[in-house]
């Protein structure tokens, strides 16, 4: 499986930046909440075999997570894991030109960013049934798209492009 190099994990860095930004502004958080959304963002060499999917750019992956000195069970708190699907993300830009890596990255991360969100608030049941799953991914890209639109990111357009024509076929890429 092809994985990120090192010039595109800076990208990845720097898309991860500019994506937490633009979600924090869109639902108005404070640094001090949107560190509360615990949650860490993974490339495919980081990834275990469960973390590794065919399909989607991304996943997000919820585990319990204990302070190392932690006890009781009241001290358990959801953290969440952005699981970047490299190959699935670099065989997009392969077979689509107007695909660029870093507006890609942005659009992916703000979407993932967004479930996080709206799960750490209970507006969306993480486990929920597959037809309420597929709800929640259609208000998530529409939200993505709101944050994305008009954001003045270089290539922005094309991954606008890219998820307008996902969105009209039933049989597109997943996040």
């Amino acid at each position: 499986m092809k994985i990120f190099s090192a010039e595109q994990m800076t990208i990845v860095d720097h898309s991860v930046v500019i994506a937490e930004e633009l979600v924090c502004n869109f639902y108005k958080m404070s640094a001090n909440q949107w560190l509360r959304h615990r949650y860490d963002v993974k490339t495919l060499c980081d990834l275990s075999s469960e973390e590794i999917v065919d399909g989607p750019f991304a996943q997000v992956v919820r585990y319990a997570g204990r302070h190392h000195n932690a006890t009781l069970g009241s001290a358990v708190y959801d953290f969440y894991k952005i699981c970047l699907q490299d190959n699935a993300i670099l065989s997009a830009l392969r077979e689509s030109p107007a695909l660029v890596l870093s507006p890609f990255l942005t659009y992916i991360l703000v979407h993932e960013l967004i479930h996080i969100v709206r799960f750490a608030k209970f507006y969306q049941q993480f486990h929920a049934p597959p037809e309420e799953k597929q709800r929640e991914e259609a208000r998530v890209h529409d939200i993505t798209r709101s944050i994305l639109n008009g954001c003045g990111i270089s290539g922005m357009a094309g991954v606008l492009d890219f998820y307008a024509n996902w969105q009209e076929s039933e049989d597109g890429p997943e996040v």
